[in-house]
């Protein structure tokens, strides 16, 4: 929202400004090249990714769980266990690639 004064702050300019400041053509050459965008780095996601998958790991460590769902996972038998298990990595990797995603985006 404006301020209520920039009304008056612009009919001001308006009435003692004669138009454009001369420049030599500085401000088109600025404008048919402009600066690149910089190029976001791809670590956060990664590390986001792995710090999911590592957070799941450590809270999911001291319930059988994890051993039942670890072993019917390697032995190609799926299990209630092992698809909670694949649910809960992918799920925190999730969170953690979307959380990173977020923070990357920040100016």
């Amino acid at each position: 929202m404006n301020h209520p004064d920039n009304d008056e702050i612009d009919a001001l300019l308006r009435e003692h400004f004669d138009g454009a400041v001369p420049d030599d053509g500085f401000t088109d050459r600025l404008m048919q090249q402009p600066r690149p965008r910089r190029r976001r780095a791809t670590w956060p996601v990664a590390a986001g990714v792995a710090a999911g998958i590592g957070a799941c790991w450590i809270s999911l460590l001291p319930t059988p769980l994890l051993q039942v769902g670890w072993r019917d996972w390697t032995s190609g038998e799926p299990s209630v266990a092992a698809i909670v298990l694949m649910a809960a990595a992918a799920g925190m990797s999730l969170l953690a690639c979307c959380w990173t995603t977020m923070e990357s985006e920040r100016p």
